[in-house]
């Protein structure tokens, strides 16, 4: 009998480990979790390349996929962010451990989880053309004509007005190099996942240096991303927009504020690059170089 007990809960254990680790997607700004065409598509791909039934969730906010496209638009991140963390536990599929792939403004939202989400714990975080230090510009719009236009008034009318931060997804994580202090004492978003200023440093730290992989890839021809080293996590220093300054030589690495150098110094740090526009990636290249070698 105990023989028999035994060898029914080896098979389970083994079966458990040899499922293979879910694998969560957060879709970029205009697009939904289930457009057939993007996320969809995305997902299928991940399906046929990766590893045998693995299981793929596209996180989606609100009721269905209309809400979930104006939530890129206009949310409070962080209530977001969190409503992300209570999705992935309340999953039975996703279980201790996942790997993440994360669109444009969804790459940074999913670092941002990997460091404010205690569990499940993120194995890898791929961030495709994600806005690492923010954005100053927004030259192009994926969404209808009503919403980018009064996305550009509320950002022209103050990206750092309380009711602008509360209220507009890109306001949170807009990084103006001539308004320093007002990012620093105003972004509700960027600000503090990035330690810009008095954060919960320690957990951040210690959460994200759990990381197997950080992946971030940049699109060296990008022009919706501005700058686009902020893909790499570089960005314009103070009152500049003409030079910026890389991850390497930045405060934010050389203080090692949220464990990017830590990362880096252990080979967990990876930096790709795309010869191409925003998003403008091939699916040869997303299976070979992210699907095979990050999601295995």
């Amino acid at each position: 009998m105990w023989r028999l007990v035994t060898v029914i809960f080896a098979v389970t254990i083994a079966n458990i480990a040899s499922e293979p680790t879910p694998i969560v997607i957060w879709h970029g700004m205009g697009d939904s979790c289930c457009n057939p065409l993007s996320m969809g598509r995305i997902k299928k791909i991940i399906k046929e390349n990766g590893p045998e039934n693995v299981y793929v969730k596209s996180l989606m906010f609100g009721s269905n996929v209309v809400t979930d496209t104006e939530k890129g638009f206009f949310a409070n991140m962080n209530d977001l962010v969190a409503d992300a963390c209570k999705q992935l536990k309340e999953d039975p599929k996703i279980g201790d451990s996942y790997h993440s792939v994360g669109f444009s403004q969804g790459g940074l939202f999913l670092r941002a989880l990997a460091q404010r989400c205690d569990y499940p714990v993120p194995k890898s975080v791929v961030s495709i053309g994600g806005p690492q230090h923010g954005v100053y510009g927004f030259p192009h719009c994926p969404g209808s004509v009503g919403i980018c236009n009064t996305v550009r008034r509320l950002l022209n009318t103050g990206a750092y007005l309380g009711f602008v931060q509360n209220a507009l997804v890109q306001a949170q994580y807009w990084d103006d190099p001539y308004l320093r202090d007002d990012f620093r004492n105003k972004s509700i978003f960027l600000a503090d996942v990035n330690c810009a200023r008095e954060c919960d440093q320690d957990r951040y730290r210690k959460n994200l240096v759990r990381l197997e992989n950080l992946v971030l890839v940049k699109f060296l021809r990008d022009t919706m991303v501005v700058p686009k080293e902020t893909e790499w996590f570089g960005y314009y220093p103070d009152n500049n927009v003409t030079n910026v300054v890389t991850l390497r030589d930045s405060d934010l690495y050389k203080n090692d504020l949220i464990s990017l150098k830590e990362l880096d110094d252990n080979g967990k740090l990876h930096f790709l690059t795309v010869d191409a526009d925003h998003l403008h990636i091939t699916n040869e290249f997303f299976v070979n170089e992210i699907v095979k070698k990050y999601f295995s």
